[in-house]
């Protein structure tokens, strides 16, 4: 599994926004100039967040993103799996028109099944408070 740089940018997105105290929306021109982002791109990413419901958006005069909810509430997988679609390690793994068609008698799949459930679990188990802090689930 490779995350994309629309991933590892929404997540450090994500950072930015939460590190901010008075959560007042932030322009997408500041988070663009503050991360290093190509503003376009950065367009394209937010609103993506904010059509998953991870951020929300005030378009117009006075107007840039948020976050919806505390840190605590998101995780590292929500945000992945909203910017990457899946966090499956192989497509053997993936339901439907990519499923594998050799599921049924492959000797591999239950190592693969295993593979993608311990990457889910270690990203769903990491909230954006937790990289906020030194104390989190990494150390």
């Amino acid at each position: 599994m490779i995350v994309s740089t629309k991933g590892r940018y929404a997540l450090r997105v994500m950072m930015y926004l939460a590190l901010r105290e008075d959560q007042s929306h932030t322009p997408l021109k500041e988070i663009a100039e503050s991360e290093g982002i190509s503003q376009k791109y950065l367009e394209s990413i937010m609103t993506l967040l904010s059509k998953g419901g991870l951020v929300d958006a005030v378009h117009g005069k006075g107007g840039g993103y948020r976050l919806n909810r505390e840190p605590e509430g998101y995780t590292v997988g929500s945000i992945l799996k909203l910017t990457e679609g899946s966090l499956a390690p192989v497509s053997c793994t993936t339901q439907g028109p990519s499923a594998c068609a050799r599921s049924e008698c492959c000797r591999l799949g239950s190592m693969w099944e295993k593979l993608d459930r311990m990457i889910d679990d270690f990203f769903e188990g990491i909230t954006l408070a937790d990289l906020l802090t030194d104390e989190g689930p990494l150390q």
